[in-house]
């Protein structure tokens, strides 16, 4: 199956099914050297598995990584490492009605209609269990960069129709509630809008921003792999995403120039160059400008519902279907690691092809 490898100089390659024996990833171009173990990448599983609340589905899976390859004596030998996370908790048959059906808003029908065979085990490799090779890889990636001082804060800013208030920012809050919201207050409305949810056997989407901080200006490239366009590419490629925006994004469509122009300055303490505003989130000609990288992705509701939904059969005889099992309510609180760790994966890799667009790099 092609599709399952992201980057060039940094790659991923994710494998695995929801109801298989296991998932993981094979990370292919990280430098030797890096102080690397399991604990590592476990901080960021656990950030993304499963039964944390009530919020979330209530599949139990411990998500352990194991590292198989690539490290040696608590450090990376810049061969391929290799991670796995086993499944342990997956019921199937929970899906054996699901076999000759078509589930709404999901990836049954048309992996059916590529592939002509499809796992209806929970979707097989369209399910977010997936998403554990990304976040597997995106830790490591995230950990190099944190040795070129660069890092990364993720959280929601939505969830359904209750959006964070800028005013009561407080990063200290993201993990400290079960929707990664900065906002205390916010997050205590979110909770009575997904009982709401929960009681009516309905689901919510929300918003997920991803702030990264120092990156030099220059990474990117100026035509077809535009910092921004490799962005796009790697958060639209977690399942659920269905908008993207960098800096201003869609806002920009009622500016004018005068106002979403960025001004350069010169910085007195550093005397390097920097901008008055960060309208365009950090990214100008698809080359990295040193400022923030501000972007945010726009997450669908959950299309596993309680709902009576109408649907069509293999044969096309239309039926009705009711989704029971294990989901969870909102794909957004799982899905922020996963945004940062997908985002790491792209700067990553970027950082390192920039080492070839001058020839005092190669000699250095």
């Amino acid at each position: 199956m092609a599709g399952s490898t992201f980057g060039t100089n940094f790659r991923i390659t994710t494998w695995g099914e929801s109801h298989g024996a296991g998932l993981g990833v094979v990370v292919d171009g990280c430098p030797a050297g890096l102080s690397l173990k399991e604990t590592d990448i476990q901080t960021y599983l656990d950030r993304r598995k499963p039964g944390t609340s009530v919020y979330t589905t209530p599949r139990k899976e411990a998500d352990c990584v194991q590292i198989l390859s690539g490290v040696f004596e608590g450090k990376t030998t810049g061969t391929p490492i290799s991670m796995m996370v086993s499944n342990t908790n997956e019921h199937s048959k929970d899906y054996e009605a699901l076999r000759d059906l078509y589930r709404p808003g999901h990836a049954d029908y048309t992996f059916d209609q590529k592939f002509g065979i499809r796992d209806h085990r929970g979707g097989g490799r369209s399910s977010g269990r997936e998403t554990i090779g990304r976040v597997a890889g995106g830790a490591v990636a995230a950990k190099v960069l944190a040795e070129c001082g660069i890092t990364l804060l993720t959280y929601a800013t939505q969830i359904g129709p209750v959006r964070i208030n800028s005013d009561r920012f407080d990063r200290n809050e993201i993990l400290s509630n079960p929707f990664c919201m900065p906002d205390a207050e916010a997050a205590k409305e979110a909770a009575l809008y997904l009982d709401q949810c929960r009681e009516e056997k309905d689901s919510a989407g929300g918003i997920i921003e991803c702030v990264i901080t120092g990156v030099p200006a220059g990474v990117g490239a100026p035509v077809f792999d535009k910092l921004d366009a490799k962005l796009a590419q790697a958060i639209f490629s977690i399942g659920a995403v269905k908008g993207f925006e960098v800096g201003d994004g869609f806002a920009v469509a009622g500016a004018n120039g005068s106002s979403n122009n960025d001004a350069f300055i010169p910085d007195g303490e550093s005397g390097q160059i920097k901008k008055e505003t960060n309208h365009a989130g950090g990214i100008l000609g698809g080359i990295s400008d040193g400022s923030p990288i501000v972007f945010r992705a726009a997450i669908k509701p959950t299309p596993s519902i309680g709902r009576e939904q109408k649907t069509v059969t293999r044969d096309g005889k239309a039926t009705t279907i009711s989704i029971a099992g294990r989901h969870d309510p909102i794909i957004v609180p799982r899905a922020v690691v996963v945004v940062e760790c997908m985002a790491a994966v792209t700067i990553l890799d970027l950082m390192m092809e920039n080492l070839g667009s001058r020839l005092k790099n190669l000699k250095k």
